[in-house]
């Protein structure tokens, strides 16, 4: 339903990395070479990246295709960062909300996108809508499954809880009997300095030169053979120095 990427090395041209890889994240847009479920991410895209020595990243978030906007790629060009986050989305359902429903969606320091697809939407809503204070529902950005996921996700970063930790427990919860089972939950989160991602549901990847570059992704951006699947049902963190990945438990029956 989406392909998205996050990036952690050398500060480089956004294009270095979305728009002249082979099999980039732009002709992923298009032509997605491992996307199970849709076959053109034409509902909208967004890049989140850092500038040096600033904490809170910028966005440029568009509501139609990236191939569309005249923009991106003189962007892409001009701007340069050592860590990012973008997406190109196809969405479950239609919507209304235009560039507010693309990822990534973002709070502080963090960046997040979610690729799949909540089950029972909308409505599953209310179960999952529990967990949240009524302030945090008033502020959703948008009326889709995406911006309720990072809502959950966001609550638990706020009240502490680190990257990969708060990954877990929210695709714990969301994929829950209770809540939406057999939801496909395909979490990727940055705050600048690490990577944290969920393979729940669809495809992952990474790509690790120890010291130098990170980069977790739907699918590779080219046919470097150091590309390295992450198996369905792991939660994988991500630093420039190293990769971690662990299983991840089935929530109860």
């Amino acid at each position: 339903m989406c392909r998205h990427l996050a990036f952690l090395g050398p500060p480089a041209p956004l294009a270095e990395v979305l728009v002249e890889p082979p099999h980039a994240l732009y002709e992923q847009s298009w032509a997605p070479r491992r996307q199970s479920h849709g076959t053109v991410n034409a509902d909208g895209f967004g890049i989140g990246w850092y500038a040096q020595d600033d904490p809170v990243p910028a966005r440029d978030r568009r509501a139609g295709p990236i191939w569309a906007d005249p923009g991106f790629t003189d962007l892409a060009r001009v701007v340069r960062s050592g860590a990012l986050l973008a997406a190109v989305r196809d969405a479950t359902a239609p919507s209304a909300d235009g560039e507010a429903a693309a990822a990534p969606f973002a709070a502080g320091p963090w960046l997040f996108s979610h690729n799949g697809a909540v089950t029972g939407w909308p409505g599953s809503v209310a179960r999952l809508a529990a967990a949240l204070p009524a302030e945090e529902l008033l502020a959703l950005e948008a009326r889709n499954d995406s911006a309720l996921v990072w809502a959950l996700l966001l609550h638990r970063l706020r009240a502490g809880d680190k990257l990969g930790q708060a990954l877990a427990d929210t695709v714990h919860d969301v994929a829950g009997a209770a809540a939406a089972p057999e939801s496909r939950l395909n979490l990727l989160l940055t705050d600048g300095a690490a990577i944290a991602a969920t393979a729940w549901g669809d495809t992952l990847w990474h790509l690790h030169e120890p010291g130098r570059r990170a980069v977790v992704a739907s699918e590779p951006y080219d046919d470097d053979p150091r590309w390295r699947e992450v198996p369905d049902r792991t939660l994988l963190v991500a630093t420039r120095a190293d990769v971690t990945l662990t299983p991840l438990k089935e929530p109860p029956s």
